[in-house]
């Protein structure tokens, strides 16, 4: 696990595009998420923030160092034989205090436990960002399909008027039916204005999902909607997620922690001795040297860490329950995101199959129709709002599809181990 957050970290920069790039692909877009996301960066913090803590916990004791002067004649009484006052003194007492019970090895234990963990949510940060990228480059390629479908419609009925002034002008048709044809020319114009608002949308919120603080007009992307073609199997996909999902390693992590933390917390119940030794210099009538050793030992009578080593042990199997929470959860989401897989790869597959070319046929057949005479206004505009209507579906399944396979790559926790 440890080595694989560098690596990844590594290969994002790598692969991260210059900023002042105006026209990404979408793996180009998450390597600059993962640059410059702030609630990404918030995030690895905390994996530094945990480094910082191991280091803590590696330190030992600091001795402790004392100098006590007694017994001075600040007073004035003037120390000597006949008042047997004094003499002054200064002592120099050292003490170390030995930590038993294994308790440094056990602090640095939860630590490092406690940084898998950091590291492991990160990771699930990383999952979520990622998707989050995706969905919106599919936003914004589906929203450019839109606008490129409604200015064929506009240049179509831009066409058709153009023959109705014609015919109109030939005395071929009435008046009101150019008239007609110009209003649904009009409102292909509306939909056209709308369609390019959604394309700067969802441009504008791409960009801020990958970190820029203020969208560019030039901004863009490139790179087709994702076809996969394999079949994907569900049982598959649920022994990956197991074993690959950041979140659910992060809990597996965090039931190493707690049982690192309850042994901590046994260790602490062992009571530390302390050594100490001293020097005492003696000034006036007496004149002397003196070394001493001292001895400290806590009595374990009433306090022996009881309630925090209860504690640990009931953060341990909350632990253990939150793993198998995960770990159920984990198997739903997969279901469910293969049941939204195989449900868009099948309506894509029937609109491919079923509905294009008969939309198709309809329209044209409808406009050769049209240009005969034999079909009216109001026939040729609902064969093109059907055909409208299949492509924008069309377009929207290969989106949903796209969207699904994305789904499932983050749902296994295939994103963050590529």
């Amino acid at each position: 696990m440890r080595s694989l957050l560098p690596l990844m970290v590594l290969a994002a920069g790598a692969a991260a595009p210059s900023f002042a790039q105006d026209k990404l692909t979408l793996d180009q877009a998450v390597s600059e998420a993962l640059q410059r996301n702030a609630a990404l960066l918030a995030e690895r913090s905390n994996i530094a923030v945990a480094e910082a803590r191991i280091i803590t916990a590696r330190l030992r004791p600091n001795p402790t160092l004392t100098f006590s002067p007694n017994h001075l004649d600040l007073l004035g009484t003037g120390f000597n034989d006949a008042n047997k006052g004094g003499p002054g003194e200064a002592t120099l007492h050292a003490d170390y205090t030995l930590e038993r019970g294994g308790k440094r090895e056990a602090r640095v234990a939860v630590a490092q436990a406690a940084r898998s963990v950091t590291e492991l949510q990160f990771l699930n940060t990383v999952r979520g960002s990622v998707l989050d990228v995706q969905n919106a480059f599919v936003d914004v390629l589906l929203a450019k399909e839109t606008l490129a479908l409604a200015r064929q419609n506009q240049e179509a009925l831009a066409r058709i008027v153009e023959v109705n002034a014609v015919r109109q002008k030939a005395g071929d048709i009435a008046e009101v039916e150019l008239i007609r044809s110009r209003l649904a020319a009009l409102q292909y114009e509306n939909s056209v204005r709308q369609a390019e608002l959604g394309v700067r949308n969802a441009l504008s919120r791409l960009q801020t999902l990958i970190g820029r603080p203020r969208p560019l007009p030039s901004f863009d992307v490139q790179g087709d909607l994702r076809r996969d073609s394999a079949a994907l199997d569900l049982e598959a996909l649920e022994q990956t997620a197991e074993g690959q999902r950041p979140d659910v390693r992060a809990f597996s992590s965090d039931v190493e922690r707690a049982g690192a933390e309850v042994r901590a917390q046994l260790a602490q119940a062992k009571v530390d001795y302390t050594f100490g030794t001293e020097y005492t210099r003696q000034q006036e009538n007496a004149r002397a040297n003196a070394l001493g050793f001292s001895f400290n030992m806590p009595l374990a009578i009433y306090n022996r860490n009881q309630g925090e080593i209860a504690r640990a042990r009931e953060e341990e199997r909350q632990a253990r329950l939150r793993l198998q929470a995960a770990q159920t959860a984990v198997a739903g989401e997969v279901d469910v995101s293969y049941q939204q897989y195989v449900t868009a790869r099948e309506l894509l597959e029937n609109i491919e199959g079923n509905m294009i070319q008969r939309a198709r046929d309809v329209r044209e057949i409808t406009e050769f129709s049209y240009s005969r005479g034999d079909a009216t206004l109001l026939e040729l505009l609902d064969a093109q709002r059907a055909f409208n209507e299949t492509m924008q579906a069309y377009s929207e399944a290969r989106a949903e599809y796209a969207r699904s396979l994305y789904l499932l790559d983050a749902v296994t926790g295939k994103e963050v181990v590529k």
